[in-house]
């Protein structure tokens, strides 16, 4: 069997964008996007047990959205490429202007309905 290429294309979209399923691992990279962190250091932030930092970080590995630099026992994480971050802001974007048509329309509702 062989895969055409677009069915790869959607395989691995869907497999990258499995990555963002998580509010801890948007967390985790959005505390990397301004240079990298210990794993500790991480930890510490984010409030993450141990053993669930590390499948978080490993999914992030494993999808090249982060890259490790050991020093002596310590491992650190950084952001792979930048383009992650632009286009993580410009979700973020989107997304601010949808809480602030919908918090209009929550008050315009809740204007109406005083009334």
């Amino acid at each position: 069997m062989t895969i055409k290429g677009t069915d790869l294309y959607y395989q691995l979209h869907s497999e990258l964008c499995h990555v963002f399923t998580s509010p801890k691992r948007l967390e985790i990279i959005d505390l990397l996007r301004d240079g990298e962190h210990s794993v500790q250091q991480l930890g510490e932030m984010t409030g993450i047990p141990q053993a669930n930092l590390s499948q978080h970080l490993a999914i992030l590995r494993q999808q090249k959205m982060v890259e490790t630099r050991r020093d002596g026992t310590c491992v650190y994480y950084s952001i792979a490429d930048r383009r992650l971050v632009k286009a993580l802001d410009l979700v973020k974007k989107m997304l601010v202007e949808r809480i602030k048509v919908e918090g209009r329309m929550a008050a315009e509702l809740a204007v109406e309905m005083k009334k």
